[in-house]
């Protein structure tokens, strides 16, 4: 092994060195306004919040549940939870009551930590049949009597510091690098969800590998602005907020992605950890923005547009081509970046796949974006691009400490120190993920070219056969149909059928304007429009060409509205759930397969 066995504590009390005690370390946007916290208070509420875990009884190996949005309180109670030697278990803000019942339940959570009685509202009812959980305390205060305070706990923990001055460096000098740190519970896109036990290991060597191959160096982000919109409770956010802290950076937790660009204008972030989702936004906003244009303006906007399409970030530009980037930049490129704030050093994309088309263009506009690849049973992080190894479509190369092979049937198998210990209370679907030698089963299909670079094409379950007997990878096909201005979402269909179809979720707004343009105003119900039937037939036309004479989509059907978390259609990582969209979409299904 490269990196000696460590702790997540051990790892983030060395970054606290690199910040000043006065200095900002994080701030939280509320209710609009931005609400900062400094290192000295910061360190201070652990101490205090972890003493008074341990005042209501939570002792090493206990399990704490966090449902709650991204702020500097989740980090404290985080970090307050690890110190004692227990085990965190975060839960998504978007999750149902049921599915929360099950989480704590399941995890065997003593206390339940929530933020406001509107996150809380849905669980309450459920609250006493749930015997496992002791206390709950809210983190913003509560109406309710029985919920304590955040700000009741910190006191208690201040009184047994007082009467035990040494007892919480005890506790966390006695925790080891293989004591469990956190339960994960997985999206779960086919079934009930399975929690991942992470140890402190897990964790601490992917936070030491993934600081390697960053794009700056440890002093250049040391005191610089970063950006999070992502959920701490994924694991892809929470490691990286681990690695900030680990930098000296300071971290802005922005309220509402909808409102992201003011967030930008107003951080001005060296960096930031993104899904493709919202680079798939940008770039069709850097697109439909043209529109506002006209003549020779327009055609060197949207030459500039194109060309940032073609760029190859492992081989840029030389000669004739760099003069034309440098213009393309001047012109167009450099007011992009001001979009961002003027700072943006670079961004990683994580959590699907990020496509092509789409890491060609953000390279082109002077930003770093890289790509990496991971699950939630590998802490994230198996491999990542960085600055020296960008390859277009590839997931860049393994980490350190971190092997990476492909199965007989193309299955991605991953072993090192980031392997989860296993799923809690499931022994039996641990040994179905996991080979007799340690490596772990990703259930992604993929390749490794011959320089190690890594691609995955698909999820190994979302593989389909038609009855012709082609298999179908649908996962490529989507990207390519979302990389359209015009199609927010679609999931492609073919399991035992003769041909692929799909549902497709236009972005009526793009269409709308477009539409408008050529002096068309659509009329509601907009998925029956021939109109705009007719413009996403073309962007389909476009994506067939590109796909091999099996895999073009033959029929589509329009949905009305956006598949979302709240109608049990997505994970909270955004996943499409494929049974519940083909049974709540079965008629439509069937009108694309007509005898």
């Amino acid at each position: 092994m490269k990196y000696e066995p460590t702790t997540i504590i051990n790892v983030l009390d060395k970054g606290m060195t690199r910040y000043p005690t006065e200095s900002l370390i994080i701030s939280t946007k509320r209710d609009g306004k931005w609400v900062e916290t400094d290192v000295a208070s910061f360190r201070q509420q652990i101490r205090d919040f972890a003493m008074g875990l341990y005042s209501l009884g939570i002792r090493p190996g206990d399990k704490v549940s966090i449902h709650s949005e991204n702020s500097a309180e989740w980090v404290i109670c985080d970090q307050a939870v690890l110190s004692l030697g227990a085990v965190n278990v975060p839960i998504f803000t978007t999750q149902p009551g049921d599915q929360i019942k099950y989480i704590l339940e399941n995890s065997d959570s003593k206390i339940h930590i929530v933020s406001t009685d509107t996150l809380f509202s849905d669980t309450k009812p459920l609250m006493k049949s749930i015997k496992s959980v002791k206390s709950v305390i809210s983190i913003m205060g509560s109406r309710h009597e029985k919920l304590k305070s955040y700000d009741a706990v910190l006191k208690m923990g201040q009184k047994l510091q007082e009467d035990k001055p040494d007892l919480l460096n005890e506790l966390k000098s006695n925790i080891k690098p293989d004591d469990l740190a956190t339960l994960i519970y997985t999206s779960g896109t086919t079934g009930t969800p399975k929690g991942v036990m992470l140890t402190h290991n897990n964790i601490a060597s992917n936070i030491q590998a993934s600081l390697e191959r960053v794009p700056f160096t440890m002093k250049e982000v040391k005191g610089q602005n970063v950006l999070s919109y992502l959920p701490l409770s994924h694991v892809f956010e929470r490691m990286i907020t681990y690695m900030y802290l680990s930098m000296g950076a300071k971290i802005h937790y922005i309220e509402n992605v909808e409102e992201i660009r003011d967030d930008f204008l107003y951080v001005k972030p060296f960096f930031f950890a993104t899904v493709p989702r919202l680079l798939e936004k940008i770039q069709t906003g850097i697109k439909v923005r043209g529109q506002e244009f006209s003549g020779i303006k327009k055609n060197l906007y949207y030459w500039a547009v194109y060309l940032a399409e073609e760029y190859d970030p492992e081989h840029p530009p030389k000669g004739l081509s760099a003069i034309k980037h440098k213009i393309a930049d001047k012109v167009v490129y450099s007011k992009v970046r001001e979009l961002f704030g003027g700072n943006l050093r670079g961004m990683i994309s994580g959590g699907a796949a990020l496509s092509p088309n789409i890491f060609r263009f953000i390279n082109a506009l002077g930003v770093y974006c890289g790509q990496g690849y991971g699950l939630t049973e590998t802490s994230p992080v198996i491999s990542v691009q960085d600055p020296d190894h960008m390859r277009v479509g590839s997931s860049g190369l393994a980490i350190a400490d971190v092997e990476i092979k492909i199965a007989d049937d193309n299955e991605i198998l991953a072993r090192g120190p980031n392997i989860m210990k296993g799923y809690y209370k499931e022994p039996e679907q641990t040994k179905d993920v996991m080979t007799d030698d340690g490596w772990f089963k990703t259930g992604d299909v993929g390749k490794i070219d011959e320089d190690g670079y890594l691609y995955i094409t698909d999820r190994k379950k979302s593989l389909f056969k038609l009855s012709t007997g082609k298999y179908v990878a649908p996962q490529n096909i989507e990207n390519k149909l979302i990389n359209s201005g015009f199609i927010e979402q679609a999931v492609i269909i073919g399991y035992q059928r003769k041909y692929c179809s799909a549902l497709i979720v236009p972005d009526y707004s793009n269409v709308n304007k477009r539409l408008a343009r050529d002096g068309y105003v659509a009329e509601k119900p907009y998925q029956d429009d021939e109109k705009i039937i007719e413009l996403i037939q073309k962007e389909v036309d476009s994506v067939n060409e590109t796909l091999s004479p099996w895999e073009t989509v033959k029929r589509f059907k329009l949905l009305e509205k956006p598949l979302s978390i709240q109608a049990d259609e997505l994970t909270p990582t955004l996943k499409v759930k494929r049974p519940v969209v083909m049974e709540k979409y079965k008629k439509e299904i069937e009108s694309l397969y007509p005898d």
